[in-house]
Formats: structure tokens, sequence, C-alpha cells
């Protein structure tokens, strides 16, 4: 049985509301410090931290490194530290040093190719792939490189290839490693250009040798993601796997290699992971993955001497987020754990007490001075009968004898867990504080709740996935403390998509809408995003396909087909430059909104992406959100 150590960040968001006063602002929300771990030191007895603080004031953000001893105890200030860490860049033998940095290698800009013409402003493109998340294209690539230590030489080891590695738009250290005996260099990398690379998830990992410069395809044979190649003490390889081509939700497998052989550790899982960690005597590998509304650590035992399917064991359970694991020692992990209530702090778990300690504590007494939601697992049976979890978050000091007005969530991805994460544009503890019941199931589409229920939602966006939407509303508003006249709806991406199609589908439920960086016209969407693998898909395929997909997505199922019936306030956000979502989304959203003669409002970020990150607009999305339901709510 798990037992947790409750520190003053996590029992406190359960424990503080007869002794606090305050409750959780947008304002406050901005003065949470978010923790990051970078690492354990040298002699594997500190963890080494990042605190990092928003200014509002200066629309910037200020870090501070701090280590912080595994048996715990005050945290320590480091002025330097990169000394300090494990650095896995350094080949085993100490004599290189891993590293990536951007290369040119094509002529894209104005300025690249007619090079008297010094201020011009143009980009020319003859493929797709112009552009990615946030960025066009110029011509330059990510590639790694290896220095030798003792002549300073470096050399590149994708020299000419213009794919990238780290990948591009998220990609990082965690894309490349050493061989166990620095005879290798491991790298990922989608080795496909224009129109294929859009239309692909296929990321490989590759072998440099040193000696012979010869580079090897190790994962040829998959048509999906392969990625975060790591190896154990023991020189064996494991990566993550998907195996379905195009799809960038597919269950997620650990695959570890033995010489020419693979194993596939959870085939047999009913489950995706996330990450995952090897043990330091390589018999097991630890892992973290969505379970139920929640993200769990589990183990699964590495034997590759045997056909028996490997033993996988759930390490923990609770109401909170196991998000991460920084390091795998003797007897004890490192992981970072958040929940709604309280953003990621570090924890250190004991195997074989099952017990979680807190390491850090940066924000507990910032949480002392709130009265914070209570939050609230519930079941609610969905339109085809099945159980769907759907996580409640009440207001403070909530009162079962007043009324509420009450918000329904709407998750993104599509295939993206709702579980006890802690958002800074997003957070249900701001949400709640402000008076809300917040209703946020785990609708079909999302991990967690087994393959089929994640995969039950692509092809199929309009349809089960929207009573299951409306049955969790439905549930909860049954109850005496629920206004139903008073009920909202709101989501960003896939959840603003959900806003657009549910204002003309909702039979009367919703008094508002707010629709961030959402989906309105699935047509301009297939014609305008960065990433076709995902529109494929999710949709079917182009919408001048005749098929039964395409023709549901692109007719039933899109938003803009069922404008006629929108008869409740729609206000719309975007960012300039998203271009998973283009900006076109919202403008068409909120001229039809307006031309149709609704309230409406349209809350523009020029140098937004698909998140809002800047400290001074994080606020302004916080004000307009909440001012907006003050008004139609």
């Amino acid at each position: 049985m798990l037992r947790i150590i409750l520190s003053v960040s996590v029992g406190l968001t359960l424990s503080v509301g007869a002794y606090a006063n305050e409750v959780m602002t947008p304002e406050k929300l901005w003065q949470v410090k978010r923790v990051s771990a970078l690492g354990l030191n040298q002699d594997k007895t500190h963890v080494i931290y990042k605190v990092t603080t928003p200014s509002v004031e200066n629309n910037n953000f200020s870090s501070k490194v701090y280590q912080v001893a595994l048996k715990g105890g005050n945290s320590q200030l480091l002025e330097a530290y990169q000394g300090l860490l494990i650095d896995s860049r350094i080949s085993p033998d100490g004599s290189k040093r891993l590293f990536h940095e951007k290369v040119q290698l094509e002529d894209v800009l104005a300025t690249d190719r007619h090079k008297e013409l010094a201020q011009a402003n143009a980009y020319v493109f003859d493929d797709l792939n112009y552009r990615h998340w946030d960025t066009y294209k110029d011509g330059k690539f990510n590639h790694v490189f290896y220095q030798d230590l003792n002549t300073e030489d470096t050399i590149d080891i994708m020299k000419g290839l213009p794919f990238d590695s780290p990948t591009s738009p998220f990609g990082g250290t965690a894309d490349y490693t050493w061989g166990p005996k620095g005879e290798n260099i491991y790298y990922v990398s989608k080795k496909l250009s224009g129109s294929d690379y859009v239309k692909s998830t296929n990321t490989d990992i590759y072998r440099y040798n040193l000696a012979s410069k010869k580079t090897t395809n190790i994962t040829e044979d998959n048509l999906g993601y392969d990625k975060y190649p790591a190896f154990s003490a023991n020189g064996q390889l494991a990566w993550l796997q998907m195996d379905e081509a195009g799809n960038e939700a597919d269950k997620n497998d650990i695959i570890v290699k033995v010489k020419d052989r693979e194993f596939n550790l959870t085939a047999h899982w009913d489950g995706t992971v996330n990450s995952f960690k090897w043990s330091h005597d390589a018999k097991h590998i630890y892992f973290v993955a969505p379970v139920n509304g929640t993200v769990q650590l589990f183990q699964v035992a590495v034997n590759t001497k045997t056909k028996a399917q490997p033993k996988i064991k759930q390490l923990t359970n609770g109401m909170f987020d196991v998000s991460s694991i920084v390091a795998a020692l003797d007897n004890q992990l490192v992981v970072t754990l958040s929940s709604m209530n309280a953003a990621s702090e570090i924890y250190r778990f004991d195997i074989k007490s099952k017990e979680l300690v807190a390491l850090t504590k940066e924000n507990d007494a910032f949480y002392a001075t709130l009265d914070l939601p209570n939050v609230e697992k519930r079941i609610v049976k969905t339109k085809d009968g099945q159980d769907m979890l759907t996580w409640v978050i009440y207001p403070p000091n909530f009162d079962k004898r007043k009324k509420y007005p009450t918000l329904l969530y709407l998750q993104g991805g599509p295939q993206s867990a709702l579980s006890q994460f802690y958002s800074f544009r997003w957070n249900f503890q701001v949400m709640a504080s402000q008076g809300y019941i917040v209703v946020a199931p785990n609708r079909r589409g999302m991990p967690g709740h087994g393959v089929e229920w994640n995969e039950a939602i692509s092809k199929n966006w309009g349809a089960e996935v929207m009573q299951d939407y409306l049955g969790a509303i439905d549930d909860v508003a049954n109850e005496p403390y629920v206004d139903k006249s008073r009920i909202g709806a709101v989501g960003a991406s896939y959840g603003g998509y959900s806003a657009f199609y549910l204002a003309g589908n909702h039979e009367g439920r919703f008094k508002t809408f707010i629709a961030h960086c959402g989906i309105f016209d699935l047509r301009s969407m297939y014609g305008t995003t960065e990433e076709l693998f995902f529109v494929n898909n999710e949709l079917g395929g182009a919408y001048w396909e005749n098929t039964v997909a395409t023709n549901n997505a692109y007719g039933q199922f899109n938003p803009i087909n069922h404008i006629e019936k929108w008869d409740a306030p729609m206000f719309v956000i975007h960012g300039g430059k998203d271009y998973r979502v283009p900006l076109e989304q919202g403008i068409a959203a909120f001229q039809a909104a307006k031309l149709r003669g609704l309230k409406s409002r349209f809350l523009y970020f020029p140098e937004e992406n698909h998140w809002v990150l800047s400290p001074q607009n994080g606020i302004v999305w916080q004000r307009e959100f909440f001012k907006w339901l003050s008004d139609t709510l």
C-alpha cells in the first residue's frame, strides 16, 4: 500500500482552508514559482534544480539554481553549478563532448538569395514544411556535433544533411546520446523533406560510428515515432516507439534492443508510456504513464531471455501527477509531482516503502496563505453506458446550500490526458477560486483509460465525444448547488473546436462559450496547418477526398456548418504565431459570430503562439477570461 508523507506543498492543498483568508487570483498565479530538476550532482547525493520566477512588472522571467540533499533538508543557492552536475554529454572516457547547434544549409531568406538587397524581407519556398509551430523556416537546421576536449576540434556528424537533430520544434538533448563505450553516437531525426515531412511521424534513431564515420538507421522498419534513446548500465539500448505511421497519439511502447533483437516490454499493457528511466542495475525500467485521470509511476521487468510477458507494476497511486523521473538510484527515485492545487515540486520515492517525500517546498509558504478548492473524482455514465471519470473542482469554502455558476472544461489534444496537471493558463485552481464549479470530463480520446478509449476519437470528432461532454455537464447539473441558468463551456485547441461545435449543438445548455486557438473550419484548417500527418490521421484525409471519414469531418463534424444554430455569446482568443491552428480560424469564428448578431469578443495576441507565455499577456488572458464570464454568465 502506498504511503505518502505529505509535504506542505501537497498537504496544505488539502488542509489550510480553515486557516487562510485569501484565494487564488490571476495575479497570484503569476507569483507561483516554477521548479524544474536539472539532475543529480556528481556524487549522487544532491538534486540540482532551477526555480524560475515570473516578473509581471518586467514582463520576463528570472531563474536561480539550488541543490538539496536526497536525504532532505534545506536547499542551498548555487552561484555556479555546471561542474557539479552529472553531464551525460561527456563521452564515457571523458575525452569528448556532445552538443548541438544550427547550421545554414539552404538559401531561403531573400537576403541569402540576393545578397546585395540587405534590407529585403522575404522568404522563398518550393515545398511544404515552410513553417512549424511558431517559426518560419530560414534554411538553418539543428545538427549534432562532438568536440575533442584535448584538441578542441569539432565534428558535425550530420554534415550537409538538411535534417534536424534535435527534432523541431520541441526536441532537445534527449534526442542524442553516447553509446556505452563512446565509440558511437545515437541520435533522433526525421530524415524527410517537404511534403513527405509534414505528412509523416517517422522519426528514427541513427547510430553514427566515430571511427568509420558511417551512419546506420537502427529503426528503419518502424514507420512511426522512435525517440528518447537511453542506455542501461550494462549497455542495453531502450527507446520509446509508436508503430502506426502518421498517428502522433498512438500507443507509446518501451523497446529494448539486445544485439540484433528487439523486445517490446509494454506491448501487452493497455496503456501508453510518457517517459522512462533505467534502474541502476538494468533489471527494471521505471516509467510514468497516464492512468485514471492521473499520471503515475510504474515499473517493468527487463528480462530478454524469456518469452514470457514482462511484469508491469504500478508503484504510486493518488490524486497527483508524477510528471517525470529525474533519476533512478539503488533504492530510490527522484521524481517531480504536481496536482491541480499545487505546482510541480521534486520528491524522493522510496522503492521499498513506497513513500513519497518532498525535497523542494518552494511554494509552500505561498499556498499556506490561500483557501484552496476541493477536487473530487466523479464517475459519470456515458450515453452508451460506459463509466467516465470526471474531475469536479469546487470553489474554496464551498457551500452545498448555495447555487454556483459552472464551467464545462473542454480538453485539447484531442488525445491528451486530463490529469492532475497544474497549468499556468487553464488553471482550475484560479477558476474555482473565482466562484465557479469546474467540470472536467475524461471524455473519449484521452489516454489513461485504455487504448480503445484513447483511439475512439480519431476520425470521429463530433460523435460520441460530444455526448460525453454533454453527459458530464448534465450529470453534475442535476446537483442542487449548480445554477443551470449559468453554465458555460470553455476550451483550447481541440477544446476550442469543441466550443465552436457545441455552440451549434448544445440545445440551450450553455449561456456562454470561450474558445482559445480553436478550429472553426476544418477545410481551412487542412489547408493552412503545418503538420498534415495530424489532420490526415484525425480527419481521414484531405477535404477533396470522398470517403466516409472525410464526409463526416468536413460535413457533419465541421463547426462552420452549424453556425446558423449559434445562439450564445462567443469569446474567441488566438495567437498570431499559432501555425498549428492558424489565426484565420479565430478570425473567421469571431467574424461569423459578430455577423450573426451575437455578443462576441476577439482577444488577439500578435506575438504568442498556440500558448500564451509572457507574464503580462498571461495576466491579460486571465483578466479578459474572467471579465467575459462576469459579463455573460
